[in-house]
């Protein structure tokens, strides 16, 4: 069966509509609608049932719901590991929020040189529910996100409890003017308990979606906004930065998220390299040391 068959199938069923899904896959509505007559005919049973209100599954939809993630996920995976760098025993594809890379990816990638050399690795920088997606189809081994949507077919592990700081370049870390104060785009959860602690911030004039360029930003030229500690804790070691004394801190986790059918020793080495990074260290020569 060709594989497009079924993500056509799962783009339906999490659009509600043909017309949706045939704007998620760039496609006609006229292929989407050709795609599922092909399933149809394959199975000999309609899956959809579609009226105004879009398209409803039918009963054998309801039943090839249950198998289609995995067919892609077989798939995908086979996909990967034929495709294997001469040398390795095989490939683990990783994906990470913009927020996280630096340091947990890159960390965990340092630590791969010498803690798994035998394994290849492809790293993707993408927003969670994309990477979460990518994770169930088998495309990406692991996702390295912040406040995941919990669902079927995904485990979940908590990396480590990273908060975020207000932080300014004025000395003594006088509270920030309005026209000093650079917002950054935290996720949505950030933003609830950011307006209801500064509901005069809630309309900055300088706003980022990606906190180093953020940081970067009021490095070079002065300011004062929210980033992780993790992140900044350098800047306020060396003076460059300070924290706004009385403000407000929020929670940042870091969760790795993978498939429950997923490779396991891939994903045992995957998990391994991260604990080490959240923690703080790499291998190096088979010890473990602090990291910059």
């Amino acid at each position: 069966m060709d594989i497009e068959l079924a993500r056509t199938f799962l783009e339906i069923v999490g659009a509600g509509s043909f017309a949706g899904a045939a704007e998620r896959l760039h496609v006609s509505q006229t292929t989407v609608s050709a795609r599922i007559r092909t399933l149809e005919e394959h199975f000999g049973r309609r899956l959809f049932v579609r009226n105004k209100a879009g398209a409803k599954l039918t009963p054998a939809g309801e039943q090839f719901l249950r198998h289609a993630p995995t067919l892609i996920q077989v798939w995908e995976r086979a996909r990967t590991q034929v495709a294997v760098p001469e040398g390795r025993r095989a490939v683990l594809s990783l994906g990470c929020e913009p927020a996280l890379w630096n340091p947990l990816l890159l960390d965990l990638l340092l630590w791969m040189r010498s803690g798994a050399p035998e394994v290849a690795w492809r790293a993707d920088i993408g927003l969670a529910d994309d990477l979460l997606k990518r994770v169930t189809d088998g495309v990406l081994d692991v996702a390295i996100v912040y406040a995941p949507r919990y669902q079927g077919g995904l485990k979940v592990e908590l990396l480590s409890e990273d908060e975020l700081v207000l932080v300014t370049t004025a000395a003594g870390g006088a509270p920030p003017r309005a026209a000093d104060y650079v917002y950054v785009d935290w996720g949505p959860e950030f933003e609830a308990r950011h307006n209801m602690s500064f509901p005069e911030w809630v309309n900055t004039a300088t706003q980022v979606g990606l906190g180093p360029v953020g940081l970067a930003y009021i490095l070079a030229g002065g300011g004062a906004g929210y980033f992780r500690r993790r992140l900044v804790q350098p800047h306020l070691n060396r003076g460059r930065l300070h924290l706004v004394a009385g403000a407000p801190r929020f929670a940042y986790p870091a969760y790795a998220a993978y498939a429950k059918q997923g490779d396991a020793a891939l994903i045992a080495t995957a998990l391994e390299g991260l604990r080490m990074a959240a923690a703080g260290t790499k291998r190096d020569n088979g010890d473990a040391v602090p990291l910059a």
